[in-house]
């Protein structure tokens, strides 16, 4: 919605046909007889955090203006909205999660989030505007309230105009594709200083403090329950729908976090070859596997993001067990790669070795290891074709727009948490893998932290070797489905 209480690219609110008409009478008689009652808020515990950040940020751009806005809302249909999510620098940097507000950061270091207030009892907007009225979605802060929760100078949004009018010109930059209404406000002079403050920002968010840590290990923990609660629901005897599974995983997010991270994956059978599968139209079969890719995002919307590959039967058939172990070996040989200073190319090398030397065992790799781990062949991506991992944070897939210098042709550095995920994809239609291995799937994903001295598997909570997925299956099953508590 932009600030004239329009749904961003719908009607304004009070315009549809179904929208009830008030009498003049009705309207006189909702505004009375309201007690008004403020929020009782306190300062949160990470608003240091967030001061730090922003100042940061203000440092790596001396005598700017920086603007950064937390997003609208979408239009899903007609006029629903998709559930809003803001932007993840700005949460970083505020610790807000409101749409519509915009973040400030002036040359003096001065901050201020511009937001939209709760609607007051004086005007009609309360009970009549179905997009920002109090009955129809809530209560939100005042601005003293907001103040004190972040600890951040608040204004209104319809101050906002008026700040950015008094932006300088080539002495501004503004974290584009969020707000069309303040890029529409704020001219580009250079559009390369824009880049240039959403890759500043990605780089800054590379290093995770220890308040983000404990966040993540908090999306993380939920997630193993979530994979939990899947293993206790699944049969080993009879077939279940993907969508069964999504949807207690879901319940979980929900219960214990804001949402899932992304689209869960579950695949059964053949479906896991497909790497984002996200349909989950599909059933699980005794005798197959089934590759859950599934994470939580907490209540500050940092995100797991863990994958295991769960024998349906509750045992792994010989074969499966050899590919699963494969992928084990190679999991493990990243993240034993993993430690300060060590390059993010040499994890990847350290996992990609390890399964194509698996495959050149399983007879299907068409050279030796070394010419496919050359880089104008890499064969062996044929059945693996993802890289080992990725950055996580308040993104699954976190500071993506960093340089390729300070990421993939990066080191890593302490404070670091990224995916290591390898996994070997056996498509149905492959007439290069004997029958046997074809529409089989395993992939292997942990959340690790970079310490100081090595690194740290955050989602330990969840088994890894064939044998102990198959004794952890059989302990859920025997516990059965409970809903969360």
């Amino acid at each position: 919605m932009d600030a004239t209480g329009n749904v961003a690219g719908g009607e304004p609110a009070g315009s549809q046909s179904h929208d009830p008409d008030f009498p003049e009478r009705f309207r006189e008689f909702m505004r009375t007889g309201w007690r008004d009652a403020g929020l009782d808020v306190t300062p949160r515990a990470e608003a240091p955090d967030h001061a730090k950040r922003r100042a940061e940020l203000s440092a790596a751009f001396p005598g700017e203006t920086l603007i950064i806005p937390s997003g609208v809302e979408r239009v899903r249909s007609n006029d629903t909205s998709h559930a809003f999510r803001p932007g993840t620098e700005h949460v970083w940097l505020s610790g807000s999660h409101e749409p519509d507000s915009v973040l400030v950061l002036r040359p003096s270091g001065d901050a201020t989030l511009y937001v939209r207030p709760r609607s007051p009892r004086d005007t009609d907007e309360f009970f009549t505007d179905r997009n920002h009225g109090e009955l129809w979605v809530g209560r939100r802060h005042t601005l003293a309230e907001r103040a004190t929760e972040l600890q951040l100078s608040t204004a209104h949004i319809d101050e906002l105009g008026a700040a950015l009018d008094d932006c300088a010109p080539g002495r501004t930059r503004v974290l584009r594709g969020f707000d069309p209404a303040v890029d529409g406000r704020v001219r580009a002079t250079d559009p390369q200083r824009d880049a240039d403050l959403a890759t500043i920002l990605a780089e800054l968010r590379l290093v995770k403090d220890a308040w983000e840590v404990e966040q993540l290990q908090d999306a993380i923990d939920a997630t193993v329950r979530g994979f939990e609660d899947a293993a206790r629901a699944l049969p080993a005897d009879r077939p279940v729908r993907e969508r069964l599974i999504e949807g207690l995983f879901w319940l979980r997010a929900r219960h214990d976090g804001n949402d899932v991270g992304y689209s869960s994956i579950v695949g059964a059978g053949a479906h896991g070859t497909i790497l984002h599968w996200t349909r989950n139209d599909g059933e699980t079969r005794p005798g197959e596997l089934l590759l859950l890719d599934m994470g939580v995002e907490n209540r500050n919307l940092y995100t797991a993001d863990v994958t295991r590959t769960l024998p349906v039967s509750g045992t792994f058939t010989p074969l499966q067990r050899q590919v699963y172990d494969l992928v084990h070996r190679s999991q493990q040989a990243g993240i034993d790669t993993i430690r300060p200073g060590a390059d993010f190319d040499d994890v990847h090398q350290a996992c990609m070795r390890v399964l194509a030397e698996g495959l050149h065992d399983l007879g299907i790799l068409p050279v030796t290891v070394d010419e496919a781990m050359k880089s104008d062949s890499i064969l062996y991506r044929r059945w693996t074709l993802h890289g080992f991992g990725h950055m996580l944070g308040l993104d699954v897939h976190d500071c993506a727009r960093s340089r390729k210098e300070k990421y993939r042709e990066g080191s890593l550095g302490a404070g670091y948490v990224l995916t290591v995920e390898p996994g070997l994809y056996f498509q149905p239609e492959d007439e290069l893998v004997p029958q046997e291995l074809r529409g089989l799937a395993v992939r292997i994903e942990d959340d690790v932290l970079v310490t100081p001295t090595g690194a740290r598997n955050l989602s330990d909570g969840l088994p890894r070797t064939a044998d102990d997925v198959e004794s952890w299956l059989a302990a859920r099953r025997e516990e059965g489905y409970r809903l969360p508590q």
